[in-house]
């Protein structure tokens, strides 16, 4: 298995996802760019090169000290010991870590640029190759005889510590080949996966949409799909249509290789369904998966169905044509929020919960952890990259002005603390699986629409913002669903050969006309939009996370407010935990139970409320 060292998350792009127009940032105010200098002070600076250098030598030497001795290090103690093999390999980490960090950043901050392009690859290429020296160490450490790690576990303190981050990883076990093959999938990944994705994202970072004679990058693009103006909406879908469709044949050609990549690799390490290593990644079981996905396809009726039907009748239409999906209501303000505006919103969403999380929250605008502005080039969507635990977070976002951008920076923030938060765990087990890492990004966005609508006494006004909690609902649980759905008839359906561009787009219309109901019109252009989905490249099966964590987020939310006496300490003790429990144990502790089959009603029963509400003041 390769070695933890963080990689870039997935954006967070769900489909007419926020953006920022580049050159047309009027009244937004200064926003701010990343200061890297807290991982490198450059591409070229001595320190990189430096630890580059020392990462090298040292997972030699690693490898050297305990290559072949890690059951005599699992009966020794002290410095002779298991601990002091963990100790080394967590600083090892850590270093790679920073590393590949100051990389990545780098990259999407201008993937367009060749220099930055050169600088990801060569690092990614010598993390792939420093980290080879590594790839025994969990291979060995899986072959020892289960009573003897546990007695050094209980009998080494040093040990001891790494308890959980030992046991999470015996969960593999089953599914690690011989050392040589594994070391074989781990070089040959530089010139497999990881240039298929890199070739996704500088061929996304190209892409062009021609609108009334004006040239568009794809965030702008998508931005107008929130726009008042119908007219504006429909050039907009039609543009994203035309392009993609220009270049279906690149991205039916990436699908089908990683699809079949994925099949080899299941295939070879044994797992019996096309999802089961994403859920053995995410430590969740795949009953709970099937019972969360079954749940919101049973309520897609009375959720997704039952809103755009409501909102065809708001907009004066027959039916929503897939343009209109996301455009705002009559009644959404239309002023532009500038960034100090949405600075203190969340910040003053996140101090009404917990003093604790604001404070944190606040440092990511005052040392410039963030990067806020559009420009050609940059990552669309956001993300918040934990990097390593010696040093912070960095958050990415592409800021309009727009209701929904304020709650994506609520969102990543949300992952940023949690990630602060979580650094105390060490490089080993600061990272939360996917599930349970989505937890605290949608809870500060619960936070914050919470103290928005709480301030809101307009019936207008509070109509559009229900409006577009429950959209965003629809987007993070139904959607993400739905995506999640078509990977999976996407992948079973490579099994029997390669898909055709017509083949994927009928797959995606057809899981797109069960989850968003007869309300909505997917005309002609439509069956493209599979194409530009990142989750589906870069980790497949992820975006059911999204659901899980909303659905999650709900019934905690529900929680805090039937019983709010002791619940922000058992929140920030879920959050600091970081990877080192199971999600049943972490959820305990607020009487909430993710393998209950009437659990993810109950999440989604808080959608279906807003709902009822909504429906309510059409009246």
């Amino acid at each position: 298995m390769p070695t933890s060292f963080p990689d870039i998350a997935p954006v967070r792009a769900p489909e007419g996802a926020s953006a920022a127009t580049q050159g047309g940032q009027t009244g937004l105010g200064d926003l701010p760019a990343w200061n890297l200098t807290d991982l490198y002070e450059s591409t070229q600076s001595a320190d990189f090169t430096s630890d580059l250098e020392a990462a090298r030598q040292r997972a030699k030497t690693f490898e050297t000290r305990w290559k072949g001795g890690l059951e005599a290090a699992v009966r020794a103690s002290g410095d002779e010991g298991l601990g002091a093999a963990l100790e080394t390999y967590e600083e090892l980490e850590e270093l790679m870590g920073r590393i590949i960090s100051f990389g990545g950043l780098t990259y999407f901050t201008d993937t367009s640029d060749p220099a930055n392009a050169k600088f990801y690859g060569d690092v990614q290429s010598a993390i792939t190759d420093i980290s080879a020296h590594l790839l025994f160490f969990a291979l060995e450490l899986n072959r020892i005889d289960d009573a003897l790690i546990e007695d050094s576990l209980a009998r080494d303190p040093r040990a001891g510590h790494y308890a959980p981050w030992v046991r999470d990883l015996r969960l593999d076990k089953p599914y690690q080949l011989e050392d040589r093959i594994e070391q074989l999938f781990h070089e040959k990944s530089m010139t497999g996966r990881a240039a298929w994705n890199r070739l996704f994202d500088e061929t996304m970072a190209g892409l062009r949409f021609e609108i009334d004679g004006e040239t568009l990058p794809l965030e702008v693009t998508l931005s107008l799909l929130q726009d008042s103006d119908g007219a504006k909406r429909k050039k907009a879908g039609q543009a994203l249509a035309a392009t993609f469709r220009g270049n279906l044949r690149t991205f039916t050609l990436i699908t089908n290789t990683l699809a079949k990549d994925k099949e080899i690799s299941d295939r070879w390490r044994g797992f019996d369904d096309i999802a089961d290593s994403r859920h053995l990644a995410n430590r969740v079981e795949r009953p709970v998966v099937d019972a969360l996905a079954q749940a919101v396809r049973e309520a897609c009726p009375r959720l997704s169905h039952r809103y755009y039907a409501m909102k065809a009748r708001w907009l004066g239409l027959d039916k929503l044509e897939f343009w209109d999906r996301n455009a705002p209501l009559p009644e959404t303000p239309g002023d532009t929020i500038p960034w100090d505006d949405a600075k203190n919103t969340v910040l003053s969403a996140y101090h009404g919960f917990a003093p604790e999380m604001a404070d944190i929250a606040r440092r990511f605008f005052d040392h410039r952890w963030i990067d806020a502005a559009s420009r050609p080039g940059k990552m669309a969507g956001a993300f918040s990259h934990p990097t390593v635990p010696s040093v912070h977070p960095y958050v990415l976002v592409n800021y309009l002005g727009k209701p929904r951008d304020v709650m994506t920076l609520a969102h990543e923030l949300g992952h940023g603390v949690h990630q602060v938060l979580a650094g105390g765990q060490g490089a080993l087990m600061a990272s939360t699986p996917l599930t349970l890492a989505e937890t605290a990004s949608v809870f500060g966005e619960m936070l914050t629409f919470r103290a928005l609508l709480d301030r809101t006494s307009d019936r207008r006004e509070r109509k559009a913002m229900l409006a577009q909690k429950v959209e965003d609902m629809i987007n993070t649980v139904v959607r993400q669903i739905a995506f999640y759905e078509f990977e999976r008839r996407v992948h079973t359906a490579r099994r029997e050969g390669e898909l055709t561009s017509e083949q994927l787009g009928a797959l995606w219309l057809e899981v797109q006309s069960e989850s968003l109901g007869p309300a909505v019109e997917l005309s002609e252009g439509y069956e493209t939009f599979w194409a530009y989905i990142p989750h589906f490249i870069h980790s497949p099966f992820y975006v059911y996370a999204y659901a899980f964590g909303d659905c999650l987020v709900n019934s905690l939310y529900a929680v805090y407010e039937n019983s709010p006496d002791g619940f922000r300490e058992r929140y920030f003790d879920m959050l600091k935990a970081g990877g080192a429990k199971h999600h049943s144990e972490l959820l305990a502790p607020f009487g909430l139970d993710a393998s209950d089959p009437g659990f993810w009603n109950q999440g989604l029963s808080m959608i279906e409320g807003l709902i009822d509400e909504l429906e309510a003041m059409e009246g």
